[in-house]
């Protein structure tokens, strides 16, 4: 039986799968995909094309499909790395970041990044000229150009950022890989908990105010000359926030998912923009102190998901309204992957789960 959207909410009933009056056949819903078992959730899962993809786990384990998801290898293993994030560029090199010691109990690994070119088998620690920062919470890829002797080149630009607990640090390169460059920004921020550049000079940085979770402020900082210089953007004024995960999709229209540690604070709120990161917006979501917000991702302006501590919510008017969704507690990364035609919506955390639309 085909019922509405606002008759399956009346009934208490999760709707992200039902089919809607007027929707023709089913829709497609979310799948769990085989995985090792993991105390806790897996932070971050990264595709270089539609069938090479790579997860890492907190007890240094990484793991690679060859064939979008429906089978992992575990191809790593390094007992006292917290594998924090990742970024693969192709079918075989790709960064993996470690959220460094000093936070988490059982991590001994001080590098903060790695480079691996045979897929994951062997890892090789970045060469930072002698410096460092503590750890890493996210690493962003940005495909470009450039015009060089008349022609144009690719141009491949990496971020890597963190971390979570502070103090908070950024690593740059805009070869490739090959060479980088160190910001210490513990003045800038607390924590750096997530990072997107939209072109070389265009970035944003996703933090907190402070490194105490119960009085720090969610903070979101833009650049607009490739990090020499950061402004504030965002402030939530409100204790007890950081500003977790964001997705973009396009240059112009992001989001960001509020995470609050206010157990006094039920409202649930996300921040989006439509002018590239330089204002932002709070939206409302639910109504539920125990859904501490993770991930977020969307597949256009319009569509998204978001985790929680308590499961899954999607919203398909642009973050104005949201519904339960069949998605694993504490999904802390959403990747989007083009497959031909279709895309693929991978969420990452207690499961690895994939959508297929």
């Amino acid at each position: 039986m085909l019922v509405t959207r606002r008759e399956a909410i009346a009934a208490g009933v999760t709707t992200a799968a039902l089919p809607l009056i007027g929707a023709g056949p089913a829709e497609a819903s979310w799948e769990t995909l085989p995985a090792e078992a993991f105390p806790g959730k897996r932070d971050d899962i990264s595709f270089a094309d539609a069938r090479h993809g790579w997860y890492g786990t907190g007890k240094g384990d990484l793991f690679r499909t060859t064939d979008g998801g429906a089978s992992w290898t575990k191809v790593a293993a390094r007992p006292g790395t917290f594998i924090r994030a990742l970024g693969f560029v192709d079918a075989s090199t790709g960064f993996i970041g470690n959220i460094g010691t000093d936070y988490y109990p059982g991590v001994t690994d001080t590098t903060p990044l790695y480079r691996t070119d045979d897929g994951g088998l062997t890892w090789a620690p970045v060469d930072l000229g002698g410096k460092t920062i503590a750890g890493v919470c996210a690493i962003d890829v940005l495909r470009s150009q450039r015009i060089y002797q008349g022609r144009l080149e690719p141009l491949l630009i990496v971020h890597a950022a963190g971390r979570v607990g502070g103090p908070a640090g950024l690593l740059r390169s805009t070869d490739g890989g090959k060479r980088w460059s160190v910001s210490d920004l513990s003045a800038q921020a607390g924590m750096i908990l997530d990072v997107k550049f939209l072109d070389e000079q265009t970035g944003l940085l996703f933090a907190s105010t402070g490194r105490d979770p119960t009085t720090t402020e969610g903070l979101i900082l833009r650049t607009t000359d490739g990090g020499k210089g950061w402004s504030v953007v965002y402030r939530s004024g409100r204790p007890g926030e950081l500003i977790w995960k964001a997705s973009f999709v396009d240059r112009q229209i992001g989001y960001a998912t509020v995470q609050s540690y206010d157990q006094g604070r039920a409202q649930q709120l996300i921040a989006k923009t439509v002018d590239g990161g330089k204002n932002w917006t709070e939206l409302p979501m639910m109504v539920d102190a125990k859904a501490r917000q993770f991930g977020i991702g969307f597949v256009d302006d319009q569509r998204g998901w978001v985790g929680t501590a308590t499961g899954g919510f999607e919203t398909r008017d642009g973050g104005k309204s949201f519904i339960p969704a069949p998605i694993a507690r504490a999904a802390n990364k959403f990747r989007i992957v083009a497959d031909g035609p279709r895309r693929h919506v991978y969420a990452i955390g207690t499961q690895v789960q994939r959508l297929t639309l």
